[in-house]
C-alpha cells in the first residue's frame, strides 16, 4: 500500500494507458533516497499485470556505470530472440551489445535507434512498458540509447518511466514529476502497525521529515535520535542508520554483504565461487536476511535498497576490500568484469593493468559506447606509471569524452595530459583534439590558432591534416591570419594543399587564383561531380572538406551531389550523429533552388535529431539557413528570429537574409548599413557576403548612390569569373546592367540565368529588366519578363518581390489577376516528415524500409500516411503514386 502517491500513480496510470491507447511516451521520477522512487515502479508493474501490459525492467546499478551497456543487457536480454526483425546494421549494433556476435556500431546512436525500433516491433504484439529504476546509475550508453528512443517513440504503444535522483541522468525533453515528502498524516498511517509507542512514534517522524525510508528505517531501531542530527541531510542519517545496523552483524555476515556489494551485478555463480574462496557462502546471510537488509531467493541476492549496499561497501576497511575484489577478479569469466575488480584491488600504478584497461576501452569503442570507452582510457591513464604515457591515454580519453557529447569532461582531460609534457613534439600529438574540443565548445579561433601553433614544422604527412581543419575553422570564425599562416607553412615544408592554398586566395580577394584551386580539390575528391553514383564517395574527413569547398564556390551541382551522397550513406549505415551537418548543407542548396517546403523537410529532420543527441548548440545554425527563405516570402518576424544572433559563419547567413528582407522591403539604407559593416569585418571573405554584393549594388541604385556599388561590384564580378558558376555570371551582369543600363548587359544575365537554377535570382533579373524597358517606353517587350518574374515570385511565395512584379505589369497597362497560392498545394497541406514519408511511399518504400531511412518506426511511419493520406484526400499507396509531390 502507497499513502500520499495519489498523484504519481495518477500520472503513472496517464502514462500507460496512453501508451495502451497508441501514443507513446517518457516519463521521470525524480527525488531523494528514500522518496519512493522504486515503490512507484513496483506499483506501476503490478497496475500493468492487471491490464496485460508487458513490462521490462532494468536498475542501475553503481558499480556497473562504467561499463558500457550493462544497463541494456539486463534490459534486452528477455527479448533478444526478437532482434532478426530489426534492419541490419541495427540488429548487429545489439547483437554486439549482447554479446550474440554482430560487428557493434560506429555511431553513437546507433544503439539507440535500434532499440528505438525493438520496442516499436515489441509493441505490435501488445502495449510495452519498460520500468528504469536508478537511472542515475546507468552507464553512459545505455543511458544515451533510452533517451533517444523515448524521445522519437511517438505511436508504438511504448511507455517509458524513469526513476532517479536529482543529480545525475539529464533526461531534457522529457517531463518530470518529483514525489514529495510524507504528510504527518500519511506518515502516521505508514507506522501505524509498527508498535511504536507514541512519543517514539513522534520522534520517528519528525527525524525522517516525511522520507519514506527513512520513517521505516528510524523506526526498526526504535530509539531516540539525537537532535544535533537534523542538519545533517536525510540520506545521510538514513545511510549511518544501516551502516550501524550492519556493524552489529556476524563477521562472516559483514564480508558476505561486502562480497555482494563489491559484485554489484549479483552473478550467483561469479560470487558464490568467490565467497567459496573466502571461506563465506549463502548460509551467513542468515542474520542480514533477518534484518531485513537483503532478500535471498534461489535466482539472486539482492539488498533491499541501494543505500544499504552503499553502506555496506563504505563501511568495510580498505584492506577487506581489496580482498574482496581479488577474488571477484579471480572468479570472473568475462573480461570486462575481471578488469574491473583487478582495477578496484590496485592502489599503485601498474602497467599490466593499464593496458588491460585499454583493450576494455577498445572493446568499447568498437560498440559506440564512447563515454564508456573514455572512462576506461581515464582509468588506464591512473594506473600508468610513465608521464609521456599516461598523458597519450588521457588524449584517447579526452577524443572519445568529445565524441560522445561532453566537451567540457574532455576539455578537463586534455589540460591534464597537457601538464604532463613540456616538449612541443609530445604536445603536438594532443593538439587535434584540444582544437576539436575547443571548437565544440564555440571557441572556434583559438582552435585554429593552437593548430597553427602546434603544427610539426618538418612532417607534411601529419601537418596536411592539422593545417587543413585550422583553415576550416579559420575560415568559418574570420582568422584570416591563421589561413595565410596555414598556406605559408606548407610552402615553407615544399609540398601544397588546393583547399588551404585556396581559401588563402581568397581572404586576400585573389579569387582568380582561389576558386580554381578549391575547384580542383572537390574534382580530386569527386571526379564526376554531377554524375557520381551513391556510394561510390570517399568517407571520411576528405568528403566533409570537398563538401565544405562545394559551398564555399556556391557550386550548386557538386554541393548536391556531396552532401546528397553523403546523406544516403549516413542512412545506410544508421549513422545518426553526422547527418545534421550534412543536412544543413544539402537544405542551403534547395533554397537557392527555390525548394523551400525541401529545405524546411531537411532542417526539420536536422534539427530534431540535433535535439534528440544532445547537440543543442547546432540548433541556431541550422535554423539560419532557412532565414533566406522566409527573406523571400517577407515573412520579416520569422526571418528576424531565425537569423539570430550568432558570432560565426552562422551570423553571416543570417545578416545575409536580414539584408536581402530588407531589399524587398525596401529599406534600401539598411542593406548597405549592414553590407558596408560585415565588409569591414572579420568576416568580410565569406561566400554569402560576397555574393550579398548584389543586394548593396542595387540598394546603391534605388538610393541613387551608385558610387556605394562600385566595391562590391568589382569583387562580385571578380568572384563570379574565377569561379564560372552560371548563376554567379548572371547575377554580376545584372549588377552591371543596373549600373551602365546597357540592355546587352540584361540580356547576358538572362541567358546565364538559363544554364543556372536558382529561379529566385531569375526572376530578379527578370524584374529589374522589365522594369528597364518600361522605363524606356518599350511596355509590350517588358511584360514578358515581368510575367515571367510574377509567375515565379508566385510560386515562391515571395509577397514583397510580387507585388513590385504586379505593379510594374500594372504599369504597362495589363490588367494582373494574380493566381493566388491555395491550400489545395499538397506540399503546403503537410508537414516536413509527412511530406518525406510520402515521397517515400510513393517511390515504393515499404513503410519498414521507410522507418530505417528516417529513423522512425514502422508504427509512426503508417501514422504519418494515414494522416497524410485525409490531408490529401486519397485512400491508399496507388492514389499516391499519381499525385505531384515534387
Amino acid at each position: 500500500m502507497l499513502y500520499g502517491r495519489a498523484g504519481e500513480q495518477a500520472a503513472i496510470e496517464d502514462l500507460v494507458e496512453a501508451a495502451r491507447g497508441g501514443r507513446s511516451g517518457g516519463l521521470v521520477l525524480r527525488g531523494e533516497p528514500g522518496i519512493g522512487k522504486s515503490a512507484l515502479l513496483d506499483w506501476a508493474a503490478e497496475y500493468c499485470t492487471g491490464i496485460r501490459v508487458r513490462v521490462l525492467r532494468v536498475t542501475g546499478v553503481e558499480t556497473e556505470a562504467d561499463l558500457a551497456f550493462a544497463g541494456l543487457v539486463q534490459l534486452l536480454w528477455p527479448v533478444q530472440a526478437h532482434l532478426d526483425a530489426l534492419p541490419g546494421t541495427q540488429a548487429d549494433a545489439l547483437r554486439a551489445v549482447l554479446g550474440s556476435g554482430g560487428s557493434g556500431a560506429r555511431d553513437r546512436f546507433l544503439s539507440g535507434l535500434a532499440v528505438m525500433t525493438l520496442l516499436a516491433h515489441l509493441a505490435d504484439d501488445g502495449p510495452l512498458l519498460c520500468l528504469v529504476d536508478d537511472a542515475h546509475w546507468l552507464d553512459h550508453a545505455t543511458a544515451d540509447a533510452l533517451l533517444f528512443a523515448a524521445r522519437r517513440l511517438t505511436e508504438e504503444k511504448v511507455a517509458l518511466l524513469f526513476a532517479a535522483r536529482e543529480e545525475g541522468f539529464a533526461a531534457a525533453g522529457l517531463p518530470e514529476i518529483r514525489p514529495s515528502r510524507l504528510s504527518q498524516e500519511d506518515a502516521e498511517r505508514v507506522l501505524a502497525h509498527r508498535g511504536l509507542t507514541p512519543a517514539a512514534r513522534e520522534q520517528v517522524i519528525a527525524e525522517s521529515e516525511g522520507n519514506p525510508l527513512a520513517l521505516i528505517e528510524f523506526s526498526c531501531e526504535r530509539r531516540r535520535y539525537h537532535a544535533a542530527a537534523g542538519p545533517i541531510p536525510i540520506a545521510d542519517r538514513v545511510l549511518a542508520s544501516f551502516r550501524s545496523r550492519i556493524a552489529l552483524l556476524p563477521d562472516k555476515t559483514r564480508l558476505m554483504m561486502l562480497m555482494i556489494a563489491a559484485e554489484g551485478r549479483g552473478d550467483l555463480p561469479m560470487l558464490l565461487s568467490a565467497a567459496d574462496a573466502l571461506g563465506v557462502g549463502p548460509e551467513d546471510l542468515a542474520e542480514a536476511e533477518k534484518a531485513g537488509l537483503v532478500e535471498v531467493s534461489a535466482a539472486a541476492i539482492a539488498f533491499r535498497h541501494p543505500l544499504i549496499r552503499t553502506a555496506a561497501y563504505q563501511g568495510a576497511p580498505l584492506a577487506r576490500r581489496i580482498a574482496v575484489h581479488r577474488a571477484l577478479a579471480d572468479a570472473a569469466t568475462d573480461d570486462d568484469c575481471r578488469i574491473r575488480h583487478r582495477a578496484a584491488a590496485t592502489t599503485s600504478p601498474d602497467e599490466d593493468l593499464a593496458v588491460a584497461l585499454t583493450r576494455a576501452a577498445e572493446r568499447a569503442r568498437g560498440r559506440a559506447a564512447f563515454a564508456a570507452a573514455a572512462g576506461l582510457w581515464e582509468q588506464a591513464a591512473t594506473y600508468t606509471p610513465r608521464p609521456r604515457d599516461r598523458a597519450a591515454r588521457l588524449g584517447q580519453a579526452a577524443a572519445l569524452a568529445l565524441s560522445s557529447g561532453h566537451a567540457e569532461h574532455a576539455a578537463g582531460l586534455v589540460g591534464q595530459a597537457e601538464d604532463l609534457l613540456d616538449d612541443p613534439t609530445s604536445l603536438a600529438t594532443l593538439t587535434e583534439i584540444r582544437a576539436a574540443v575547443e571548437f565544440e565548445r564555440g571557441q572556434g579561433r583559438s582552435a585554429a590558432r593552437l593548430l597553427m601553433e602546434r603544427c610539426p614544422p618538418a612532417d607534411p604527412v601529419a601537418a596536411v591534416p592539422m593545417l587543413r581543419t585550422a583553415a576550416g575553422y579559420a575560415w568559418l570564425c574570420g582568422e584570416a591570419e591563421v589561413i595565410r599562416g596555414a598556406a605559408a607553412r606548407l610552402t615553407a615544408m615544399g609540398t601544397q594543399d588546393p583547399m588551404i592554398q585556396g581559401l588563402a586566395h581568397l581572404v586576400d580577394d585573389d579569387y582568380a587564383r582561389g576558386l580554381p584551386l578549391l575547384a580542383q580539390f572537390v574534382a580530386d575528391t569527386l571526379p564526376d561531380v554531377t554524375g557520381q553514383a551513391p556510394g561510390t564517395l570517399l568517407e571520411g574527413a576528405t568528403i566533409r572538406w570537398a563538401a565544405f569547398c562545394a559551398m564555399v564556390m556556391a557550386d550548386d551541382d557538386a554541393a548536391v551531389a556531396l552532401a546528397g551522397a553523403e546523406v544516403a550513406r549516413l542512412r545506410r549505415q544508421s549513422l545518426v550523429g553526422a547527418l545534421p551537418q550534412v543536412l544543413q548543407d544539402l537544405a542551403g542548396v534547395h533554397v537557392q533552388a527555390g525548394r523551400h517546403r525541401d529545405a524546411e523537410t531537411c532542417i526539420a529532420e536536422a534539427v530534431e535529431l540535433a535535439r534528440h543527441t544532445g547537440m543543442h548548440q547546432r540548433v541556431p545554425r541550422l535554423h539560419s539557413v532557412l532565414a533566406r527563405a522566409a527573406a523571400i516570402e517577407g515573412d520579416e518576424q520569422r526571418c528576424v528570429r531565425l537569423a539570430g544572433d550568432q558570432p560565426d559563419a552562422g551570423g553571416m547567413t543570417g545578416l545575409a537574409a536580414l539584408c536581402l528582407l530588407d531589399l524587398g522591403l525596401g529599406r534600401y539604407d539598411r542593406v548597405l548599413e549592414r553590407l558596408e559593416a560585415a565588409a569591414r569585418g572579420p568576416l568580410r571573405h565569406l561566400t554569402n557576403l560576397v555574393t550579398a554584393g548584389a543586394e548593396q549594388v542595387e540598394a546603391a541604385v534605388r538610393l541613387g548612390e551608385p558610387e556605394r556599388a562600385e566595391e562590391p561590384l568589382r569583387r562580385l564580378e571578380a568572384w563570379a569569373r574565377a569561379g564560372r558558376q552560371p548563376w554567379a555570371e548572371a547575377v554580376s551582369a545584372r549588377c552591371r546592367a543596373l549600373l551602365s543600363d546597357d540592355e546587352d548587359d540584361y540580356l547576358g544575365a538572362l541567358a546565364a540565368h538559363r544554364r543556372a537554377d536558382r529561379p529566385f535570382e531569375q526572376a530578379r533579373t527578370e524584374l529589374v529588366y522589365g522594369e528597364w524597358l518600361r522605363r524606356a517606353r518599350r511596355s509590350t517587350d517588358a511584360r514578358t519578363p515581368l510575367r515571367s518574374a510574377l509567375k515565379t515570385f508566385e510560386r515562391l511565395r515571395a509577397a514583397p518581390w510580387r507585388a513590385r512584379a504586379e505593379a510594374e505589369l500594372k504599369a504597362t497597362g495589363e490588367s494582373v489577376l494574380t493566381a493566388r497560392p491555395t491550400a489545395a498545394d499538397p506540399l503546403e497541406r503537410l508537414t516536413p516528415q509527412e511530406l518525406q514519408v510520402v515521397r517515400l511511399a510513393r517511390d515504393g518504400s515499404t513503410s519498414r524500409e521507410i522507418a530505417a531511412h528516417l529513423f522512425l518506426s514502422p508504427r509512426t511511419v503508417e501514422h504519418h500516411l494515414y494522416r497524410a493520406y485525409r490531408k490529401l484526400g486519397i485512400r491508399s499507396r496507388r492514389e499516391l503514386a499519381r499525385l505531384d509531390l515534387t
